[in-house]
């Protein structure tokens, strides 16, 4: 299993991690997500990231979230925006709504239309994630000239003022093929013009074999994408959840991992089958030289954390390697 160290200076050299919520759905859910938000959040997260739903569907209940994490925590909010249901100028008033309480990640998709209908469903004047990476970025262009504030003492004199501004504008990669893609290839040219618009790091969708993430960045950086390419991992713990999850995706799971936990009925036995196929589908990338781990949490944290833990990369993991730099 790939643990973490230090690098020749002596400096910790635990690889990035970073996880998913959604927003939740009814009030007592939020009381729970606030609770996994606190725990996540002691795994010293680079950041957490919150979907979006089309066409601002649960705009007020991420922006709750993302705003909690700035309040509450030290971790860095990550707000999801979508071509889906939006338009120019909507788009553009809510990155400047992100960027005035202080979220300045992004990560900027086409995203999915509603489940049955057309593929182009919702799609208006933003017609692909590349542009909602320029976007973001124009948005803050167009910022900056009005962030001016007085010099006190030197009246008629200004500065331009520090304002929030986009840091990380991550997109989504695909290493087993986006479903309306013609092949690899495009996959990889795609996935090149978003950095080209300004992308600054890469986040894949599922997938279930470390050759299937490692091929992928291996033939993106063959077509010159330079950008960090985070590997999404989900541990799946229930059968239900593994076939939903395969419906959304399309990604077809592994069958030993489906056929163990279809005929598994106790829900621990079902629920340490997923976190170790996830462990050890974590520490294969982590040896191919992944730059870090992007873990998609359903809203809990109990499998995320044990999958860190077992990878040496927990939170008590982290405190221990802290002190020993600090005792040196």
């Amino acid at each position: 299993m790939a643990e973490t160290g230090q690098d020749a200076g002596g400096a910790d050299c635990r690889p990035s991690v970073s996880f998913e919520l959604f927003p939740p759905r009814t009030d007592a859910a939020a009381l729970a997500l606030g609770r996994t938000i606190d725990r996540l959040a002691e795994a010293d997260p680079a950041f957490i990231s919150v979907t979006f739903g089309a066409g601002g569907s649960s705009r007020d209940r991420s922006l709750t979230v993302l705003r909690y994490m700035l309040e509450h925590t030290d971790v860095e909010p990550m707000a999801h925006l979508t071509c889906v249901g939006s338009s120019h100028a909507e788009a553009n008033r809510l990155v400047r709504e992100f960027l005035d309480a202080g979220i300045t990640s992004f990560l900027a998709l086409r995203g999915d239309p509603p489940e049955g209908a057309d593929p182009d469903a919702g799609i208006r004047d933003l017609d692909s994630a590349a542009e909602l990476v320029q976007l973001i970025h124009r948005v803050q262009e167009e910022r900056e000239p009005f962030a001016q504030v007085g010099i006190p003492g030197l009246p008629g004199v200004s500065q331009i003022g520090e304002r929030p501004r986009p840091e990380r504008v991550a997109v989504a990669a695909f290493p087993t093929g986006h479903p309306r893609s013609r092949g690899p290839a495009q996959d990889v040219d795609t996935l090149l013009a978003k950095e080209i618009a300004g992308a600054n790091l890469a986040i894949t969708q599922l997938f279930w074999h470390a050759d299937d993430y490692l091929g992928f960045v291996a033939r993106a950086r063959a077509a010159g994408v330079t950008i960090p390419i985070l590997p999404g991992i989900m541990p799946v713990t229930t059968p239900a959840r593994l076939r939903r999850l395969t419906e959304l995706t399309g990604v077809e799971p592994p069958a030993e991992l489906e056929i163990d936990l279809e005929i598994e009925p106790d829900p621990e036995a079902q629920a340490e089958l997923g976190i170790a196929y996830a462990a050890r589908l974590a520490a294969d990338v982590l040896d191919g030289d992944a730059p870090g781990l992007h873990l998609y949490t359903f809203n809990r944290h109990e499998a995320v954390l044990d999958v860190l833990d077992r990878l040496g990369i927990g939170a008590n993991d982290r405190l221990v390697n802290e002190r020993n730099t600090t005792e040196r």
